[in-house]
C-alpha cells in the first residue's frame, strides 16, 4: 500500500471536495492558450492617452496556462505567479471579476482554499503594467487542468530574483527529472541549449546534401568500436543479440551500397563504468563521406563545431569552468608520439609491447597482461596527456595497433590517418581515413581476435558481413564519430555528463 505524508493525504482530501463542487479535477477538453509568459513580457506595450486612459497596443485578451508557483493575498484580491514553458508571469485575480454574481463560492472554496502550488490552471483576461511596473495579466476568469498531489520542493524567489531552497541533491535531480525541471529553471535552459546544438550539426550537414539514416540497435555482432557489449536474447530467433556499441560498420556498408555522405544521430551502449564524462547509454553523431581523408574531415569539424557553438551560445567563445575555449577554426594538430614524448618524456614512437608496458610501469599507470601494444600506448596518452589539451586540439597519426578500422598512414611507416579532437581535456571526436582495403581489415579483425583471445573483452569482434561487404568495394572515405554528450556539456558549461541528460542511469530506488 502507498504510503501518504500528511500534506499528500491533504491535497486527496482537497481533490474529493473539488469533485463534490462538480469540478473536473482532470477535465479532457483543450484549452485555447494563444499566448505564452516570455512573449507577453518581451512585447507587451501599453500607452497613456491625453485623457489619462491607458491604450493596450496588443495583448488585450490573453489566454494562458501553467503551474500555480506562488501566491499572495490582498483583500478581495490576490497576486499568483504562473510558470509555462517559457517561465513566471504575475496573475492579478479579484474576487468579483472571478465571481461577478452574489455567490462567491468558486473565489472563496476553490481558489483560496483548495488550490495548492503546483497545481495546473488556466487563465483567461488581458496584460497590464502594475504600478509597480511589472507586467501582469488581469484575470477574468480562471479554471482548474490538473490537480497537483505531491507537493514541489519548496522554492523561493527573492526580490532581485535569486532562488533559494531550489531541489539541489543530485541523486533526487537525476531520478526525478520533471520535478528538477519545474523549481530549477537553469536546467531548462540546458536542455534547450543542448537541442539547438543538435538542431545545428544538422543543419550544417543537410547543407552539405547529406542523408540522415537509420541503423541497427540490435545488432549480431557488436563492431564498430573496442568496448564491452549489453548482451540479450532474441526468443523468436532463438539467437544472442548485443545492443550497438557504434554504428560505424553498417554506415559504411552504405557507403558501400552508392551513398557519398550518410550520417545519424545514434542511441549507444556500453556495459563499463559510469562517471563524470560516461553513462552506459550515450548519444553518438557519427557521419562518412565518400572520397575523402582524415585531412579533409579536420577542416570540415573545425567548420561545424564553429557554427554549432555560435548557433548555441551566440558566440564562439564559451566558458567552460575557468576557461574559456574558443572553437573558432583553425584547431592544433599533434601527433600523439609528440604528446606523449612532451608530457612523459619518454619517445614510445619505436618501442615493442614490452618496452611499453616497462615505461607504464616506472610511470606507476596500472596496466594488466591483457593489454596489448595499442592500449599501453592508450593508457600513457590518457593518464598524462589528455587532461593537457584544453584548446580543441586534434591528437593525430596513431599507431596502427590502436586503430582496427583506419587505413595505414601514406608518408608513415606503422601509422594510421586517424585522429582524436581534445577538448578541455577529453575525447569529443574520433575520425579516420578509413580502411577500405577487405584484406588488410580481415588480418587486422584477427589481431583483435587474438587479443580477446589474451582476456581483453573490448577487442573487437570479426564481422564477416562486414569484411564481404568491402569486397565488394568501398571508394574512399574519411568518417568521424561525435560524443553529443560530451560536446553539450562543454557548450552549457556542465561539468558532469548527468547534467546534460534527461534521465541518466540509476541504481533502483530502495522503497
Amino acid at each position: 500500500m502507498q504510503h501518504l505524508s500528511e500534506q499528500e493525504q491533504v491535497r486527496r482530501e482537497k481533490l474529493e471536495k473539488i469533485k463534490a463542487m462538480g469540478i473536473n479535477p482532470y477535465p479532457a477538453e483543450s484549452y485555447p492558450v494563444n499566448a505564452a509568459s516570455q512573449d507577453i513580457k518581451q512585447h507587451y506595450k501599453e500607452e497613456v492617452l491625453e485623457d489619462g486612459t491607458k491604450n493596450r497596443l496588443n495583448y488585450q485578451e490573453v489566454c494562458i496556462a501553467g503551474r500555480l508557483m506562488a501566491t499572495r493575498s490582498a483583500g478581495k484580491a490576490t497576486f499568483i505567479e504562473l510558470q509555462d514553458s517559457f517561465g513566471r508571469i504575475q496573475i492579478y485575480i479579484r474576487r468579483d471579476d472571478i465571481c461577478p454574481s452574489e455567490d462567491k463560492t468558486l473565489y472563496d472554496t476553490l481558489f483560496l482554499k483548495l488550490l495548492d502550488l503546483g497545481d495546473f490552471i488556466g487563465v483567461k483576461g488581458y496584460a497590464f503594467i502594475t504600478k509597480m511596473g511589472e507586467i501582469t495579466i488581469h484575470a477574468q476568469e480562471f479554471v482548474l487542468l490538473a490537480k497537483s498531489l505531491r507537493p514541489l520542493p519548496s522554492v523561493k524567489t527573492d526580490e532581485d530574483g535569486n532562488v533559494h531552497d531550489a531541489l539541489s541533491d543530485p541523486e533526487m535531480r537525476y531520478r526525478q527529472r520533471y520535478v528538477d525541471l519545474v523549481v530549477n529553471p537553469k536546467v531548462r535552459e540546458t536542455f534547450i541549449k543542448r537541442t539547438k546544438m543538435v538542431n545545428s550539426i544538422r543543419e550544417f550537414l543537410n547543407a552539405q546534401n547529406a542523408l540522415e539514416v537509420d541503423t541497427p540497435v540490435l545488432q549480431s555482432i557488436p563492431g564498430g568500436a573496442a568496448a564491452r557489449p549489453f548482451a540479450t536474447h532474441h526468443n523468436a530467433l532463438d539467437i544472442p543479440l548485443y545492443l550497438r556499441i557504434a554504428n560505424e560498420l553498417y554506415l559504411k556498408r552504405l557507403i558501400v551500397g552508392g551513398f557519398d555522405w550518410v550520417y545519424e544521430f545514434s542511441r549507444n551502449f556500453r556495459n563499463e563504468g559510469m562517471d563524470k564524462t560516461h553513462n552506459p547509454e550515450f548519444t553518438v553523431l557519427e557521419f562518412y563521406v565518400a572520397y575523402k581523408d582524415y585531412y579533409w574531415m579536420m577542416e570540415t569539424t573545425e567548420q561545424l563545431l564553429e557554427k554549432a557553438c555560435i548557433d548555441t551560445n551566440g558566440s564562439s567563445m564559451v566558458q567552460v569552468g575557468d576557461h574559456t575555449i574558443n572553437f573558432k577554426a583553425p584547431y592544433k594538430r599533434i601527433s600523439i608520439y609528440d604528446a606523449i614524448k612532451t608530457y612523459t618524456g619518454f619517445d614510445v614512437s619505436n618501442m615493442n609491447e614490452a618496452e611499453l608496458r616497462s615505461v607504464c610501469q616506472q610511470l606507476k599507470i596500472e596496466v594488466t597482461p591483457s593489454m596489448g601494444k595499442g592500449k599501453l600506448i592508450d593508457e600513457l596518452f590518457g593518464n598524462r596527456c589528455e587532461h593537457n589539451y584544453i584548446q580543441p586540439t586534434f591528437i593525430i597519426d596513431y599507431p596502427i595497433e590502436m586503430s582496427p578500422l583506419t587505413k595505414k598512414h601514406r608518408e608513415k611507416e606503422g601509422l594510421v590517418e586517424r585522429f582524436e579532437l581534445i577538448i578541455n581535456g577529453k575525447e569529443v571526436a574520433n575520425a579516420y581515413s578509413e580502411l577500405n582495403d577487405p584484406i588488410d581489415q580481415r588480418e587486422r579483425f584477427e589481431e583483435q581476435l587474438a587479443l580477446m583471445e589474451r582476456g581483453d573483452d573490448e577487442a573487437m569482434f570479426i564481422d564477416q558481413d562486414f569484411l564481404r561487404a568491402l569486397e565488394y568495394g568501398m571508394p574512399p572515405t574519411s568518417g568521424i564519430g561525435f560524443g553529443i554528450d560530451r560536446l553539450a556539456m562543454l557548450l552549457t558549461n556542465q561539468s558532469s555528463i548527468q547534467e546534460v541528460l534527461f534521465f541518466p542511469q540509476m541504481r533502483p530506488e530502495v522503497h
